[in-house]
């Protein structure tokens, strides 16, 4: 049994991750709460109890096996070395170590064995990353994957519990045709779509874009993957969808496609375009499995296949994605 901390625990994620916890009976012989100042005093529901948020500070990991860090990046770069050096293992979601060389970043249905290599510290993937890879591993185990054509089509739960309210407000708004401006995002959300998440990377490149190559090649161990990604917010609430066409080593059957993936671990095979049956978001939300269908041949490319994949950003795509990192640990 661990002692187990959420780093970050008054957060959309952070919250997630502890309902996920109770919901999966992760062994734990105890659960602390870790936020800002301005949290203390809060109070969150866990096995039948209350349990109290507390200050995160250099000393608040004393004792912790496991830390699941749902913060930010400049607070989980703060406390890592608090963590580490009191002898907890910690497992990230935010993006400060996923590129680090020393750093395994898991998807636990495609590479668990990269547990073994830590340091003390565990990455968890991009949230769109995780629902590609996951909908697109089995594939990859028949045929390697070269290259990747990808859209996001990203709910506004990528953007936290404020983007989830203010999406909420902006259509309320609508409604009634009240005025608003926009916080969250750039522009308005509601009733629009917004071509650009995360800020210019490469070759006018997103961060949000370049992390689909980039954290691609370390979760598939395809460190020659290329991918052109364009990432677009839309106005849905919460589950993140993805349009994909792969370019493999060899020709891989629409037949051999739909065998692998009904077949792969964290995946439900949704594809009958006769019945109208494709993953959407809607049907994606608030649950762990990734969605995929629409597999067809890519009219482009011999060795290419087009698919639509959908997952749920805050669950699949970040807090149970790290609670399962900490079950294999």
């Amino acid at each position: 049994m661990k002692k187990v901390a959420v780093l970050g625990a008054t957060g959309a994620v952070g919250r997630e991750m502890i309902r996920i916890l109770e919901e999966r009976a992760f062994p734990l012989s105890e659960l602390k709460l870790l936020a800002s100042a301005g949290s203390v005093g809060k109070t969150i529901p866990f096995r039948g109890e209350e349990i109290p948020v507390e200050e995160a500070g250099p000393e608040a990991f004393a004792g912790c096996d496991i830390v699941l860090g749902a913060a930010q990046n400049p607070v989980a770069k703060r406390f890592a070395p608090d963590i580490v050096k009191a002898g907890a293992v910690f497992v990230d979601n935010s993006s400060a170590f996923r590129l680090d060389a020393n750093v395994p970043l898991i998807v636990p249905e495609i590479n668990p064995e990269d547990v073994k290599w830590h340091e003390g510290i565990l990455s968890n993937p991009n949230c769109s990353t995780i629902i590609t890879a996951v909908g697109v591993n089995a594939i990859h185990r028949l045929s390697p994957i070269k290259s990747m054509v990808v859209s996001t089509y990203q709910a506004a739960s990528g953007a936290g519990q404020g983007g989830l309210i203010e999406l909420e407000e902006q259509m309320k708004a609508l409604a009634e045709n009240k005025p608003f401006a926009p916080h969250a995002f750039r522009y308005q959300l509601a009733c629009n779509l917004i071509p650009e998440i995360g800020s210019p990377a490469f070759e006018d490149y997103t961060t949000e874009e370049m992390k689909m190559q980039n954290e691609g090649r370390k979760i598939l161990h395809a460190p020659e993957l290329t991918v052109t990604c364009t990432c677009v917010r839309v106005p849905v609430m919460r589950s993140h969808s993805i349009s994909a066409t792969i370019r493999l080593e060899r020709p891989v059957t629409v037949e051999e496609a739909r065998a692998a993936v009904a077949s792969a671990p964290g995946c439900r095979l949704v594809d009958d375009l006769a019945q109208h049956q494709y993953p959407m978001p809607l049907d994606t939300s608030d649950q762990d499995l990734v969605f995929v269908g629409r597999i067809r041949k890519d009219l482009t490319c011999e060795n290419g296949l087009t698919l639509f994949i959908c997952g749920d950003q805050i669950r699949k795509g970040a807090a149970t994605n790290t609670v399962q990192i900490a079950e294999l640990l």
